[in-house]
């Protein structure tokens, strides 16, 4: 896998998220919304809603806000979501995939192609991109006060069952197949502390962000999180230091 370390992103845009608090449980709620109606209300037999109640636990979100979440799932007045990815590029040739789940699909789709454009980016066809990105397995454990060193996490990691294992001074980043994903930190979870646990979009490649395009670039992000229908934003963008 590339030498590049993706807790630099997660790290970058925390505090921004942070301030989006509201709109991030809207956006838990829908997916928990989705699991349960897919897969069934009982997260011992729904795998993804058990990712998806991890997540919203990860975030903070109330206990209530997650129960309401699932019930509405199986009341007959509940929205019909759907799943749509978008794929575009943004300043400086950055690939963009957009996860969105709405019940409007002309709605979102005229959201995200206006962010788009008006912040020096183009939505692309779909295929145009997507290709450039692996689903992966994401966890991070932080090296602070951790008296562990990296011949004892690669055993760890590898006896869990991860694919690969990346180390800087701050952090042990662990590397998963989808599949293995909720076993892999189930069992790191037994020994650490993890900060991120998440199934992610991870760029084949990053692009280097000029620093003349930087502001554009984040606007541009920023607007796309800010879409009351978009989930997920995964870009190949690195920023400059």
């Amino acid at each position: 896998m590339s030498g590049h370390s993706k807790w630099n992103n997660i790290q970058g845009r925390k505090n921004a998220q942070d301030a989006k608090r509201g709109k991030i449980f809207q956006r838990l709620s829908r997916e928990i919304y989705m699991a349960a109606k897919s897969g069934g209300p009982d997260p011992d037999a729904n795998p993804q809603l058990r990712l998806m109640i991890d997540k919203a636990r990860a975030a903070n979100m109330p206990k209530d806000n997650i129960k309401r979440a699932i019930d509405k799932s199986s009341g007959s007045d509940g929205a019909n979501y759907e799943e749509i990815t978008y794929e575009g590029y943004g300043p400086a040739g950055v690939a963009i995939l957009v996860e969105a789940l709405t019940d409007n699909r002309n709605r979102t789709a005229s959201a995200v192609r206006a962010d788009f454009t008006r912040n020096g980016g183009n939505l692309g066809e779909t295929g145009s991109v997507n290709f450039m990105f692996d689903r992966k397995g994401y966890i991070a454990i932080p090296r602070e006060n951790l008296d562990v060193d990296e011949d004892q996490m690669f055993e760890d990691v590898i006896n869990a069952g991860a694919e690969d294992l990346q180390t800087s001074d701050e952090v042990f980043e662990v590397y998963t197949d989808p599949k293995d994903f909720a076993n892999v930190r189930d069992e790191l979870q037994k020994k650490y502390e993890l900060d991120t646990a998440e199934l992610t979009m991870i760029p084949q490649n990053y692009v280097p962000v000029p620093e003349d395009k930087v502001e554009q670039f984040e606007r541009l992000i920023d607007r796309l999180e800010d879409e009351d229908d978009v989930s997920e934003v995964f870009h190949s963008g690195e920023l400059p230091e």
